[in-house]
């Protein structure tokens, strides 16, 4: 039985993975036994009945009819799961409390359908394809579930990142670290850290998993045949993020607007660093630990970023339901990034990398599901860029009239003529030339207008220098 010592920790943590509050006993108690049922199939929990939403210890009352009820509806879960229900004195509120243990005969299964926690949230699956997808093989429905035994917590944990995580997840440095482990579940019944844990809060959660890391490759162009830069990021999974927002910073282009003359100064990204932040934190929830021959990759390219995580689309989400509905591979890892605000609504974060690509007049992202998991960021154009590129192998003429269509895809060849100072017949041969280099189109006749195609140079040989 937990104590009222252990209420107040649990409440002031707050809802999670491991953890349901409700203000009072619901008239319909069956929205309870889904719950149960949920906790069952994950790594059990406690459901809390006086506690708000804004985790306030206000108290209930359950009387014997509603306590019957709670118990005749948990008895309709099959197999049998025995919860332990009871009231607890907290400064003079009585709380109600259900325990429930990790089941040992998953899948429990209410009125034909199956409950499961993802992240701080409960969610029913009912197909045959969802249920084979969350219960494969009885020793590896969730990887992050499973016990790491090699990992001491007495030398092996990050502190500074507990610390963080701590102070986003506003936990108080007052409540003891065992405490805390104890609230959120991160030990299985033998005290050993299990395999979420070590991945967020271990120090070097790679001597244990040696592919989870984020691995970083800068090209040059829009192919993989330049390298310019390749780092790899380890530690915790919020340090990871960290390091790889911070390496995305020092890539990207990233301008400061100052409010006033002594306003703050906010960062504006070619990319919103939001949509790199839902994606990154994504792949680092929602990957296939169990494959241990990819890692998580962010490729930047000359006109895309590509964030791509091991395994696909989980099949209890279907394309139809995609971006709408969520499903965590990593129910634990994906609680914890929750209850540090990284993650909201369930399902909510590919609409809103959609949303802030419209926002700020970008192309719409695209997702992959083949193998591996890839979101593409598509970057802006940038024309004085792409110009410089072409410098040295075109002639002045020819640049002239790329910057001119670049102004106005309508400028006419007389217009070109006058303003670079040429004839019509040369500015037409010239263009010729930009034509059959591929860096030029026209997209109608008369009426019509020119269209800039962005490929680079191969070599750094000049081309077309004559004319």
């Amino acid at each position: 039985m937990i104590t009222d010592k252990d209420i107040k920790s649990i409440a002031a943590s707050g809802e999670g993975y491991n953890a349901e509050f409700k203000v009072s006993a619901p008239a319909n108690v069956r929205k309870l036994t889904e719950e149960i049922c949920a906790f069952a199939n994950a790594s059990g929990g406690v459901l809390l009945i006086g506690v708000d939403d804004n985790n306030v210890i206000q108290g209930a009352t359950i009387d014997n009819a509603k306590r019957s009820a709670i118990h005749n509806s948990i008895g309709e879960i099959s197999p049998a799961i025995n919860c332990d229900v009871y009231a607890v004195d907290v400064d003079g509120s009585e709380i109600w409390v259900i325990e429930i243990p990790s089941g040992t005969q998953k899948p429990y299964v209410l009125s034909g359908a199956i409950y499961v926690r993802n992240g701080p949230n409960s969610q029913k699956v009912t197909t045959v394809e969802e249920m084979r997808d969350f219960f494969q093989q009885a020793d590896r429905i969730y990887f992050d579930e499973t016990p790491c035994p090699a990992f001491d917590i007495a030398t092996g944990i990050h502190a500074d990142n507990l610390n963080e995580f701590k102070a986003e997840a506003n936990l108080s440095n007052a409540v003891p670290n065992e405490q805390i482990f104890k609230n959120l579940k991160l030990q299985d019944q033998n005290n050993a850290f299990k395999n979420g844990a070590v991945l967020f809060f271990g120090k070097e959660p790679q001597q244990y998993i040696d592919t989870a890391l984020i691995r970083c490759v800068a090209f040059d162009g829009k192919d993989k045949r330049y390298i310019v830069d390749d780092k790899k990021f380890t530690g915790p999974l919020y340090v990871q993020y960290k390091d790889a927002i911070q390496w995305l910073k020092n890539k990207l282009d990233v301008r400061y607007e100052i409010e006033g003359s002594t306003g703050p100064r906010e960062e504006i990204w070619e990319i919103p660093q939001t949509a790199f932040k839902e994606a990154i934190v994504n792949a680092l929830a929602h990957r296939d630990y169990y494959d241990r021959g990819a890692t998580i990759t962010i490729e930047l390219f000359d006109d895309r970023v590509e964030i791509a995580n091991p395994g696909g689309l989980v099949s209890a989400v279907s394309s139809k339901d995609f971006g709408k509905r969520s499903h965590s591979r990593n129910p634990l890892v994906f609680g914890l990034f929750a209850r540090m605000r990284m993650v909201e609504q369930i399902g909510s974060g590919i609409g809103r990398i959609k949303d802030l690509m419209k926002e700020n007049d970008l192309q719409p992202p695209h997702f992959s599901f083949d193998g591996m998991f890839t979101v593409t960021l598509t970057r802006p154009f940038d024309f004085e860029k792409w110009i410089a590129r072409w410098e040295k192998h075109l002639t002045d003429n020819r640049l002239e009239i790329l910057r001119a269509v670049n102004e106005n895809s309508k400028v006419t060849i007389g217009e070109l003529a006058s303003k670079i100072g040429i004839s019509d017949t040369a500015i037409g041969k010239n263009m010729d030339v930009l034509k059959e280099l591929g860096l030029l189109d026209r997209e109608g006749t008369k009426g019509g207008n020119w269209k800039l195609l962005h490929i680079l140079p191969e070599n750094d040989d000049g081309v077309g220098k004559s004319g």
